[in-house]
């Protein structure tokens, strides 16, 4: 279904004639939602009834139309027209049009190629039928490129030696390896910066776009507080380094957008992290909960109920999030996650104790121990990987902590803390250079 010049130039003609009295015949929209990222661009259109879709793409110049069946053009749908926002990495703008009795046609102008990902989700939690649109790059993003780039546009010390590095690498991929993993000349730094190698920290703001994580009594959301934590963190790491090894942070999502929790891992492990810490605030049925608590993994049996039940509650984020079953490569990824071993876990409850020995001068621990589950989101193999859940948003006071910033900058001063003190009694082993 190619789209000329003449079919665009009918499409907007036709969008400009009709006007805000059209009324809505068949599904009913209740909402649209647009969350950009550099890793992609969602839009998800949420209506009462599950949706039909046809869609085609054009490459030139880049086009995505969709024709969306049992949909009427009314106000509801034309207003979100001005939710795509000029700095969308992806999207340019969008035109909405009548193409037939119940059909509505959409057609996304592209700043680039994309490979499109258009699914339907069923009713879950607060959430009707919604039908998610994933614009993903053609060209993917690749977490260690774009961690580098992000570094060399900053006044990072160790700017000049990753450039090095990387511009003297010959694949795609090579640049930010070959700088994670050589050893920078000792005139590369200031001498009280030279190491023989970067400690790398991935720090995981949980949930994110789509999901809200956990909602306090007063409207908080965990999304919103977990991020604007884990943005201290890394600024916090950033500036830290363990015996004389500067230490980076990689933030898994830097933004308000979903990412799946295998993708979470996948991402760290791109990045070749030495850690991985998930940000999250804890929830419960009851207000009176209280305190903050340091989970890892478990292959078997849940340490408590109270630790299953938290991690079932959290495994549900791609479920609520919104993740594309449909993916081929989905399956085999997370069973590729699932081969934790006991070495890692083993470092883990090491890195727990750490993080939960600093985060106890905080306030209030829930659980005087580390806890462990099933957590999807810690499954990386050869990760040490934990989950904090820095406070019960589901306590009113406790919410009201969780938004205050000198709280968080205390939560963000006892993290880097525990990883210090981890990194000294586990000093990280040297890498192996890339052939």
């Amino acid at each position: 279904m190619p789209l000329n010049r003449r079919d665009c130039l009918k499409l907007s003609g036709l969008a400009l004639t009709l006007g805000w009295p059209d009324i809505s015949r068949g599904a009913s929209l209740m909402a649209v939602r647009v969350w950009p990222a550099k890793d992609y661009s969602r839009v998800t259109l949420e209506s009462d009834v599950a949706l039909k879709t046809k869609y085609t793409f054009v490459p030139s110049p880049p086009r995505l139309a969709i024709d969306i069946e049992g949909l009427a053009l009314n106000p509801s749908v034309k207003e979100w027209v001005g939710k795509i926002k000029p700095d969308d990495p992806n999207i340019t703008g969008v035109r909405v049009a009548q193409n037939s009795p119940g059909v509505v046609r959409m057609v996304f102008d592209l700043k680039q190629p994309v490979q499109p990902q258009v699914f339907a989700l069923t009713p879950v939690g607060a959430y009707q039928h919604r039908l998610v649109l994933d614009l993903y790059p053609s060209t993917p993003v690749d977490p260690l490129e774009s961690w580098i780039a992000e570094r060399s546009q900053s006044n990072d010390p160790l700017n000049d030696w990753l450039n090095k590095q990387g511009n003297n690498a010959n694949s795609s991929s090579a640049p930010s390896q070959a700088a994670l993993q050589i050893a920078p000349p000792a005139n590369a730094l200031p001498p009280s910066s030279v190491t023989d190698r970067l400690i790398v920290v991935a720090i995981d703001a949980g949930h994110g776009g789509e999901d809200p994580g956990a909602v306090g009594p007063n409207g908080t959301q965990e999304k919103d507080v977990v991020l604007q934590i884990a943005l201290k963190l890394r600024d916090r790491i950033n500036a830290s380094n363990v015996n004389g090894s500067p230490m980076r942070a990689y933030l898994t999502r830097d933004a308000d957008f979903f990412v799946p929790l295998h993708v979470r891992v996948q991402k760290a492990r791109k990045v070749q992290a030495d850690l991985f810490v998930s940000v999250h605030a804890d929830a419960f049925f009851t207000p009176n909960a209280q305190g903050a608590s340091v989970f890892a993994l478990s292959h078997g049996a849940a340490s408590s109920s109270a630790a299953r039940w938290m991690a079932s509650q959290e495994n549900k984020a791609d479920l609520i999030g919104g993740m594309n079953l449909g993916v081929k490569d989905a399956q085999v990824q997370q069973a590729l996650l699932d081969m934790s071993t006991s070495a890692q876990i083993k470092d883990s409850l090491n890195l727990g104790g750490a993080i939960l020995h600093e985060i106890g001068s905080v306030g209030r621990l829930h659980k005087p121990k580390v806890e462990q589950a099933g957590f999807a989101v810690l499954k990386a193999p050869d990760i040490p990987s934990v989950l904090v859940e820095t406070a019960f948003i589901s306590n009113p006071a406790e919410e009201a902590k969780l938004s205050d910033v000198n709280y968080q900058n205390s939560v963000a001063d006892a993290l880097v803390k525990g990883l210090q003190r981890y990194f000294e009694r586990n000093p990280p082993l040297a890498r192996k250079r890339s052939t």
